[in-house]
Formats: structure tokens, sequence, C-alpha cells
């Protein structure tokens, strides 16, 4: 007795039948779908829910920050600079001063705290465009390498700490300064971040058009004075900011007279600082200094 022969199916049915489970499966596992269709499908103004009824802190500090790169200044002059963005920080590097004309970055509380110790050795950047600075170019020069972000904020990572300590991050800066007034302005900095939640920095140096130079195989541009600008967003939403700039030289005065306002920062550097501002804001914030609202 002959055996019936099963019905074959043209191959085509087949895939079709395939990739219809496919998709049955894709639509019922939804995450696996949600970037496609978060691409393709118009989004409605839906607030996110969370399972977590307990309340939640919804204040300026405490939020995201909803416009990328807040911290980036805009350089108002023309200079050669190559952006390097690390980790914990940015830096937009001059490779004619080996230094940076401007290093940013945004702390928050919670990146204040940390146990990571402190990185015992500086490094090349890896990321520079040509030859880059190296540790002893600074030997036997009479001054500090000066960290611009401070690696004292970075305690939150070993990778944010090391690259604290890359060349690129750093200036050649009077010792009385870097272990004084720039280094208690480095620990106001932290409070402030942990009381408003988060702080937006931008600081660097301020170099003569023929600056005093140290280094031998690598000419390194020393500075004639520093700057450091602060932002953070008020609790009722609205912005405020301070300026400091501090000569490169010994000295001890209180942080107050280092301070002055974001418009007269700008003149002096050629920099315009936190331009991702609305512009309104912008303006509110760098015409005005109001040294209660820092600490001072």
């Amino acid at each position: 007795m002959k055996r019936k022969r099963r019905k074959q199916y043209p191959v085509w049915l087949s895939v079709i039948a395939t990739l219809a489970a496919i998709l049955v499966y894709l639509f019922t596992e939804t995450t696996l779908l949600d970037p496609l269709l978060n691409r393709l499908l118009p989004q409605q103004n839906v607030a996110p829910q969370s399972a977590d009824t307990t309340a939640v802190d919804v204040s300026p500090a405490a939020a995201p920050c909803l416009i990328p790169d807040m911290e980036f200044p805009r350089l108002l002059e023309d200079r050669p600079g190559q952006l390097i963005r690390h980790l914990a920080y940015t830096v937009h590097y001059n490779p004619k001063w080996r230094v940076p004309n401007w290093v940013a970055y945004c702390l928050t509380a919670e990146e204040t705290q940390g146990g990571e110790e402190r990185a015992s050795h500086f490094y090349p950047d890896p990321m520079v465009e040509g030859d880059p600075v190296v540790t002893k170019d600074y030997s036997n020069s009479g001054y500090d390498r000066g960290h611009m972000a401070p690696a004292a904020d970075f305690k939150w990572s070993e990778e944010a700490m090391r690259e604290s300590f890359y060349m690129t991050n750093m200036c050649p800066q009077n010792h009385n300064l870097n272990a004084g007034d720039w280094k208690e302005l480095e620990e106001l900095v932290r409070q402030l971040a942990v009381q408003y939640g988060r702080i937006y920095v931008a600081c660097g140096p301020v170099v003569a058009a023929r600056p005093k130079t140290i280094g031998t195989e690598r000419k390194i541009a020393v500075p004639q004075a520093f700057f450091k600008a602060l932002l953070r967003q008020r609790n009722d939403g609205s912005w405020t900011a301070v300026g400091f700039l501090f000569a490169n030289k010994a000295g001890n005065k209180p942080l107050s007279a280092y301070a002055t306002t974001i418009d007269e920062l700008q003149t002096t550097t050629g920099i315009d600082f936190f331009p991702a501002l609305p512009d309104e804001a912008e303006q509110q914030a760098e015409v005005s200094c109001t040294l209660s609202d820092w600490n001072l």
C-alpha cells in the first residue's frame, strides 16, 4: 500500500509564514520595536509614567540638562583648536599654544561623591592630533602643571580621574595660585554643586599675543591669567552666572575680589560663554553678578 505524499507548499509561502511569525513575536515584545517605532511614528506629548508613586524632585537643579553642551563656550576670535571630548569634560586644545583655549564640564551633586584616589602621573592626551605635550615639558620651568578641570571633581570614576591628568587639561600655573585661591574656587564649585544639584563650568587661560613660553622640545605658552565662568539654574527656572579672573601670580584675596560679570569676562577673554542658553536668559545671566547666588 502506497503512503500518501505530504502536500508540498511553495517556498515563497513558507518564507511568508516565517516572517509573519517573527512579526507577531516582535509586536508582542514591544521593547524590541520601540527604537524603530519612535522614529517612524509621530510622538504625542504624554508624560512618562513610573511604577514608583513616591515623590520625585522635579526642581530645575534636579532635572537633566535639556540643552546639549550647555557649558560649551564659543570663541569670538580666530584661534586654532581641536575639540576633544573626554568622559567627564571637553577641551578645546590650542596646538599653537599647547594649552587649552577652554575646558568645560557639568558637575552634579552626585559626581562630587566617590572614593577614587587621585592619579599619581600626568599623561599625554592620546586624542591630540600631532605632537602631544608630555609631563617633562614642564620640568624645571618654575610652574605647576595646573589643572583646569580639577581632579577632585572626578573621584566618581577611575577613567574620569585618569583623563583629568591629560596634559591637554594643564596650563603653566603659578604654584601659589594653584595651591591657593584657584584651589579655593574649585572647592567652592563642589560645594555649590551639592547645594544646587548642578553647576556648569567653563575655564581656561588668558594668553598674550606673544606669550612667554616654557619647554625645550615643545614651546608651551605661559598664561597671563585664568578665567572660570559658572552657570546654574534657580528654582524659579531663571539662570544666574558669574565669572572669575585670576592673574597668574602669587596672591591671596577673598574670591569675591576675583568675581566679575560674564559680560566683562567675555570682553577680556574673547570668548562667548553659555551661548546655548536662549538669548533672553543668556543676556539676563551675563549682565548681572549676584554674589549671593554663589555664596560670596
